[in-house]
């Protein structure tokens, strides 16, 4: 896959990510909101195995390889689903995807310094936090009533 295929997918990967919790608050005004991301999830998780069933990518049967905590992502995403579910009606689609995203930057930050996960280290320096800072700026222009 080239990078600019990856680009556009990633664009429409943002999109999706700002269009799924107005979704998910509408259904939660009709069902509950934790009913709500149970079907989000249920929904995705269907797509998600007809795609894998008949990718003939990968190997289920290897789950029973990796460690305990590589399989908690799915308990992080419910976690995330269920939050935007209930913020989005609270305080407003841009103010969700906004603390959203500093949340994302700032974990990102410490987990790049780190090296967490296994994934390679790459130091703190002032452009970056320069970066998050005027991205905390914004947020609190978003959120500000």
């Amino acid at each position: 896959m080239s990078n600019l295929v990856l680009i556009v997918l990633m664009v429409i990967g943002g999109v999706a990510v700002a269009v799924q919790p107005s979704i998910n608050a509408l259904l939660a005004e009709k069902t509950g909101f934790l009913q709500a991301a149970t079907i989000s999830f249920a929904v995705g998780t269907l797509i998600l195995l007809l795609i894998s069933l008949t990718s003939g990518q990968g190997d289920f049967r290897r789950i029973s390889e990796a460690d305990w905590w590589q399989l908690t992502g799915g308990l992080f995403g419910a976690f995330f689903v269920t939050m935007t579910i209930v913020g989005v009606p609270r305080i407003g689609i841009t103010a969700v995807l906004a603390l959203t995203i500093v949340s994302q930057l700032i974990a990102g930050l410490v987990m790049d310094h780190y090296g967490l996960f296994g994934m390679r280290s790459i130091a703190i320096d002032y452009k970056r936090m320069l970066g998050v800072v005027l991205l905390l700026a914004g947020v609190f222009l978003v959120c500000k009533r």
